[in-house]
């Protein structure tokens, strides 16, 4: 599977296979992620220059773009994680040429040959994440049309402030699923906001800064908070393992473990159906 230009095995627990067809953003400058919290993806291209030769300025390598049609078996495909898809900077109607994703116009546009090997793919679920959910509308176009059924589009939420554009942006594409990943989670949720998110939403992952900052480590009761109004919704829960917490113990406690048959605590990582 290596050999397949940009798509390996991810240490993202929720997924299977990373697909960085895209890396590189541009948030911190335009003020949407907070300047003192590291980005752990800007921290990767410094590591492996050799990888992403124009470390972390937005870039797109097409000959990524073929790579999942080589994945046989059911899996979860992160999807650009190493940027972001719908950055306010992306041209996705940009002609990259080649055999798919002939759009309308008659051009091979990256979006085109995106949605074109994911419909390819049926057996595979493809998983999209943005700081910037307003733009999965203009994706979507002006008739709003639903995403292949296989595809799965998500929301970052740190705080408070980042759940209104969550919502408008949730509230307003069709997908095979919605999500909202509470990634870093910075602080506390309020329920009016939890609860418009619960309307918009089928799935919640929570998780801390990574790398781990004392500064920056959520505190419990908001996690909680949000675990139960997740449970009040019936939306299932991912507790991310950089949360700190072991998956299986015999001392855990609701509303984060859930106790299994055999009478150890499970860490609740649910999936939607």
């Amino acid at each position: 599977m290596n050999n397949h230009p940009r798509l390996s095995p991810t240490g993202i627990e929720y997924g299977d296979y990373a697909w960085n067809f895209y890396s590189g953003c541009r948030h911190k400058q335009q003020g949407k992620c907070p300047p003192e919290v590291p980005c752990w993806a800007e921290g990767i291209t410094k590591r492996f220059k050799g990888h992403y030769p124009n470390g972390f300025e937005p870039t797109f390598y097409p000959e990524a773009l073929l790579s999942p049609l080589h994945v046989k078996k059911p899996s979860r495909i992160l999807c650009a994680f190493m940027g972001d898809l719908f950055g306010d900077w992306v041209d996705w109607s940009e002609d990259y040429g080649g055999t798919l994703g002939e759009d309308e116009a008659g051009t091979y546009t990256i979006k085109g040959r995106i949605l074109e090997t994911i419909q390819r793919c049926p057996h595979l679920t493809f998983i999209f994440l943005t700081k910037n959910p307003a733009a999965m509308i203009k994706w979507s176009g002006m008739y709003r049309e639903k995403w292949p059924g296989n595809c799965w589009l998500g929301a970052s939420v740190t705080a408070n402030g980042d759940m209104t554009m969550a919502y408008y942006g949730l509230s307003r594409v069709k997908a095979g699923k919605r999500f909202v990943s509470f990634e870093p989670l910075l602080g506390m949720i309020g329920q009016d906001e939890l609860r418009n998110a619960a309307k918009v939403s089928d799935w919640w992952i929570i998780g801390r800064q990574t790398p781990a900052s004392r500064k920056t480590e959520p505190r419990l009761e908001w996690v909680r908070e949000i675990i139960e109004a997740a449970d009040r919704a019936g939306i299932p829960v991912f507790l991310k393992d950089n949360l700190g917490w072991p998956r299986i113990t015999d001392d855990g406690s609701p509303p984060f473990y859930r106790k299994s048959e055999s009478g150890t605590w499970i860490l609740r990582q649910e999936f939607p159906v």
